[in-house]
């Protein structure tokens, strides 16, 4: 079965290279790094993965996602972090898709906490011209805005990060139910990363699972993906990467043919359609 990873952080290991912002949420020792990302993808067999500019450690700098996406096209596929209040930012996407083969972008809300907003506007129209994916990372207090921006851009595939669920949270229930209602939108993905992270229980966080279920029958496994939340020591330390892949394969009781969606064909058809 083909499994890609549609959610993996990377890290450099030489700062002086790739400098990190004042104060980066830094993972501990080599956890982060590409040769650690390699190594459990080898052995839990996963073929592809996204690798997605951590803003936290280098916020508007992509030169290292870049530079890995480049260095790796057959099997990473780049997901950029630019700066919606930037009016560069739309061509240096276009740059970073054209010389280094990203893939997709991270959409943030701008300076003025809307994500509804003219730059990050322009960056969706930028990214429906190169035809690049839009991962859009959001609590569910913008679910309205998301809305307003899926109707102006039907066409763009748009990802959402955590299904609204960074962290866990007290409304669990309410997030679902957000994203049931964004299922509308015929373009619109669920990223299922979010267990580890909503649960308040240990592996395998069986109070999500029913949630996690609902999402899915909400957009069909052929809109659903998932992501390890690379690496796990920093993002989901409930959850190593072999178990977050265990709970699709094994833990949730989803059928062979939602398991080959959720863990690969989709995200094949948003980030790797060249390879396939």
């Amino acid at each position: 079965m083909l499994i890609i990873d549609a959610h993996a952080h990377i890290y450099a290991e030489d700062d002086a290279q790739y400098p990190p912002i004042d104060k980066p949420i830094r993972p501990p020792g080599r956890s982060g790094s590409v040769g650690t990302l390699e190594s459990l993808a080898k052995k839990n067999h996963v073929a592809g993965i996204c690798i997605v500019q951590p803003g936290t450690f280098y916020r508007w700098d992509n030169r290292f996602i870049c530079d890995v996406s480049k260095a790796h096209r057959k099997n990473m596929a780049g997901v950029c972090g630019l700066d919606p209040d930037d009016a560069n930012s739309p061509q240096l996407l276009s740059g970073y898709v054209r010389e280094y083969g990203v893939r997709g972008i991270r959409s943030y809300p701008a300076s003025d906490g809307h994500l509804d907003h003219p730059g990050v506007q322009a960056l969706w129209k930028k990214a429906g011209q190169l035809g690049i994916v839009v991962n859009v990372f959001i609590n569910r207090d913008k679910t309205d805005e998301l809305a307003r921006m899926l109707e102006k851009f039907p066409r763009l595939p748009v990802v959402i990060d955590h299904c609204l669920i960074p962290k866990p949270m007290p409304d669990l229930e309410g997030a679902v139910a957000d994203m049931i209602r964004l299922a509308k939108f015929a373009k619109t993905y669920a990223k299922l990363s979010f267990m580890p992270l909503g649960s308040a229980e240990a592996y395998p966080y069986r109070d999500v699972h029913e949630p996690c279920r609902r999402v899915i029958a909400a957009y069909g496994p052929g809109r659903c993906v998932w992501g390890s939340d690379f690496p796990c020591d920093l993002w989901t330390p409930k959850s190593s990467y072999a178990q977050h892949l265990r709970l699709f394969t094994h833990e949730m009781g989803l059928t062979d043919a939602a398991k080959k969606s959720i863990l690969g064909r989709t995200a094949q058809s948003l980030w790797f359609r060249d390879n396939r």
